[in-house]
């Protein structure tokens, strides 16, 4: 079941939530009872910068994905 982030409108409070991927865009309930509105956003689950990873380890393999890079592009 995928992982979806939702944000609320008035405060930027952030929460995750499991959904079927066909409810994902359903309304969410405030988790605390406030009645805030949240809506679905686009979420990302990692980051790289320089030649380190989100976890700064070196990268390894090429930018293009390859394991064995380098690539030619």
């Amino acid at each position: 079941m995928p992982l979806y982030e939702y944000a609320c409108d008035a405060d930027g409070t952030v929460i995750e939530l499991m959904r079927p991927a066909d409810r994902a865009d359903d309304p969410v309930e405030d988790p605390e009872g406030k009645g805030r509105r949240f809506v679905r956003r686009l979420s990302t689950f990692a980051a790289q910068s320089g030649k380190t990873g989100a976890a700064g380890l070196p990268i390894r393999g090429c930018p293009c994905g390859d394991p064995n890079g380098p690539c030619s592009n």
